[in-house]
């Protein structure tokens, strides 16, 4: 047995400095019109005591043109999520920007620029949100104060408003552009000179704005990984050994190489256990001037593979298996009270064993990316989420310094993680180095689903009880399956802290007794992180369990939830993990707490705005759950209708949220009507199976989501006012989801749901 520790968190707190960038920098990024000041946004990693300890030196550049447009750097990549507008959106609203003058420039992979630009873990907003804000006060500053000198007036009287410095006793007003070469000789102001805008004085942040590439994108302009050309390019589709860890022992491409258009073949080293995430998959390359051509060419690939150690995996076996384990004692995680006391002085026990499928990403435009290889230079366009890890692992797969690599990074069709691996980028890269041309590497569906970072099976035996008094005494939540770690470390076989830490070993409520116990899980397939990652599978038991314990106990499930939230506080847990520590989505649990109070007005504002209660009509019912994930306090009501064949709609699902300050409500509660979605398809739909160590599934007709005539009708987006810190919102609609539609189900039918996918026949 090995159990990984918590991942590393990548900061500790963010803090900024604010300097004058060169020409030089900004040229290497987008250009540069003359007559300009350009400020960079230092970002550096600090002590508690605010002390400097390692400089991370990623310069988001802001540049204000003598025509007075206004440039921002989107450092973070945009995957639907609206990061290219809202990271933008705070430094347009505290410089006082008139939003329709900003222009939005994507940057390259660069971690001395931009340290961490890894756009995973509904991360950014909350990163980057107060630097955001002092480099559009710091130019607001400097722009007022050059107006002010030619006006000869008090700094304090003038203001900034749509791209234009205003002195309010005078009603003079002057554009930003004219104040370009005055404010580029000014000393840079310290941050603790600027002063940051009151909210009430916000314009953009808090409002619905949309995002900036939204024409682009619904008339087919936008420029995503699959849409990039470069001159005589080539197209590569690869053949990759069908289960994970095989090799090519020996292939014949003879006629592959007869189709029209076919170029060349290039066998890729691969095999690896662990699979490297920065590594390809063994296999045979077709090289050809078409994706026709290519794929045509690789069906006549004749390889003999060595399958290796995973060739006789079987998915439903393992679940057969860990079922079993999960009845047997495992190896304690968090403890409190005792659970073996409560258990023998219960009035009642209720224990189920939870299961859930592998998930894969299935993103509608498939893993894909271009290399050019010239003169010991590597440049590539790629949907990449993580620039900088690609830039690493071509750097290594070339064997060239990291200065020699560019990475481009394009508009993403989807992401949920899959695209922070690189190992569909280093295939473009090796290729071009081995063929001597641009390559752009395609995957198929059939390539996304068979080699996917999976979302990991997972099997969940819950016991509670109930006591003398009616009161919940005892929880026992067993957990088994294959670890995100395995994926870089094949001897680990218990989850890691981090993942347990999500809805497992964070259980927040006031139950005298709690025992989390993990168990051995293999891995077998590649696994990765998946929209919301562990809280699918965790959440999908917690809740389910909760709303079956609500109704043996003859208690309402929204109230319930409130009485064990307990009284107003904030929670911690590390001193109840055992061998382990609670790591609050990678942030210092003083700064983010988990504040029961907060959870609470989500559950009471969704409750009021779906009517929770109500009659519905027989074949219909309303189902609940909520949930802390990623800090975003989540509370979700579903309704279903059932007909007598067993086929569930969706009318209504009503969220309410609680994600700190709203910087972009637009995108906000397209996340959430997003994530309705993407969840419907986890809890009604979709699922991997594995035999003989090969993926089962093919395309979109056996590997299903939602339809649109089977997904949620209305969508309700319920915004919890709150000045607190920002928090994410890409991942936490997903968790509560699944158990509140599970618990609808229920109350429109009677059947429980204990499974996934729903099968209600």
């Amino acid at each position: 047995m090995n159990i990984p520790t918590s991942p590393k968190k990548e900061l500790q707190n963010i803090s900024s400095q604010i300097f004058k960038a060169s020409r030089r920098d900004f040229l290497k990024i987008g250009g540069i019109l003359t007559g300009s000041f350009v400020l960079g946004v230092n970002f550096f990693s600090c002590n508690e005591d605010g002390k400097k300890i390692t400089s991370l030196a990623p310069n988001v550049y802001l540049q204000i043109t003598s025509k007075g447009e206004v440039i921002i750097i989107a450092h973070r990549s945009e995957m639907g999520q609206g990061i290219r507008t809202s990271l933008p959106l705070i430094v347009a609203d505290e410089l006082g920007a008139d939003w329709s003058k900003v222009r939005i420039v994507q940057a390259e992979g660069d971690e001395k620029k931009y340290g961490s630009q890894n756009t995973d873990g509904s991360f950014s907003v909350r990163m980057f949100y107060k630097p955001m804000r002092e480099a559009g006060a710091v130019a607001r500053l400097l722009l007022i104060q050059a107006a002010a000198k030619q006006w000869q007036v008090p700094v304090t009287e003038c203001d900034t408003i749509n791209n234009e410095v205003v002195h309010k006793a005078s009603g003079k007003s002057i554009d930003f552009g004219k104040l370009v070469e005055a404010a580029k000789s000014l000393a840079i102001p310290t941050i603790q000179e600027i002063k940051l805008k009151d909210p009430q004085q916000f314009t953009l942040i808090g409002k619905a704005t949309p995002i900036i590439d939204l024409h682009e994108i619904v008339s087919g302009t936008a420029i995503f990984g699959i849409d990039a050309v470069v001159d005589d390019m080539k197209i590569a589709v690869v053949k990759r050994c069908p289960v994970l860890g095989g090799k090519v022992k020996s292939y014949d491409d003879k006629k592959a190489l007869a189709v029209p258009g076919v170029l060349k073949t290039i066998p890729i080293k691969g095999g690896d256990i662990p699979p490297t995430i920065e590594k390809p998959l063994s296999g045979v390359a077709v090289i050809a001037e078409n994706t026709w051509a290519a794929i045509k060419g690789r069906d006549l690939l004749e390889i003999t593979w060595d399958l290796g150690d995973h060739a006789t995996y079987d998915s439903n076996q393992q679940l057969e298996e860990l079922s079993k384990e999960v009845l047997k004692k495992g190896t304690v995680r968090r403890n409190r009270g005792n659970f073996d006391q409560a258990k023998t002085n219960a009035k009642k026990i209720i224990e189920h064993t939870y299961i859930t499928p592998y998930l894969a990403h299935g993103t509608i435009e498939p893993p894909n990316a271009l290399a050019v290889v010239k003169n010991g230079n590597c440049e590539v366009w790629a949907p990449t989420q993580h620039p900088q890890g690609a830039r690493d692992a071509i750097a290594q797969a070339l064997g060239i310094p990291i200065e020699q690599v560019k990475v481009n990074v394009t508009l993403l069709g989807g992401g949920f993680g899959r695209k922070s691996k690189p190992d569909f980028i280093v295939e473009a890269a090796v290729l071009a180095k081995e063929s001597g041309f641009p390559i752009r590497v395609q995957w198929t569906r059939e390539d996304d689903l068979h080699h996917d970072f999976f979302h990991a099976l997972s099997v969940q035996h819950i016991t509670a009880t109930i006591d003398q008094n009616n009161q919940i005494s005892g929880w026992n939540h067993h957990i088994a399956y294959p670890s995100i770690s395995a994926t870089f470390d094949a001897s680990v076989l218990q989850p890691a802290d981090g993942e347990l830490g999500q809805g497992a070993s964070d259980f927040p409520y006031n139950v005298p007794a709690i025992r989390v116990e993990t168990h051995d899980a293999k891995a077998h397939l590649r696994i990765g992180w998946l929209r919301s990652v562990r809280n699918i599978p965790q959440v999908f038991a917690i809740a389910t369990m909760l709303d079956e314990l609500a109704e043996a106990r003859g208690v309402d499930p929204v109230q319930q939830a409130l009485e064990l939230l307990g009284s107003d506080r904030s929670i911690t847990f590390d001193q109840e993990m055992v061998n382990g520590k609670y790591g609050n989505y990678g942030e210092d649990i003083s700064v983010y707490p988990w504040e029961t109070v907060r959870m609470k007005k989500v559950i009471e504002r969704v409750a009021k705005e779906a009517g929770w209660g109500k009659k519905l009509p027989t074949g219909s019912g309303l189902g609940f759950a909520a949930h802390k994930s990623f800090l975003t306090y989540v509370a979700c009501i579903v309704e279903v209708k059932v007909d007598s064949n067993g086929k569930i709609s969706i009318p209504q699902v009503h969220y309410a949220v609680d994600c700190g300050t709203s910087v972009n409500v637009d995108r906000i509660k397209s996340q959430f009507e997003g994530g309705a979605q993407f969840s419907s398809s986890i809890a009604l739909k979709s699922q991997i199976t594995v035999k003989n160590g090969t993926v089962e599934q093919n395309n979109f007709d056996t590997y299903q989501l939602i339809r649109m005539p089977e997904s949620p009708s209305q969508i309700h987006v319920h915004i919890v006012d709150s000045e607190a810190k920002p928090t994410g919102v890409g991942e936490p609609p997903v968790p509560p989801f699944t158990p509140a539609l599970c618990n609808a189900i229920y109350a429109a039918t009677g059947k429980r749901t204990y499974k996934l996918p729903i099968d209600l026949k």
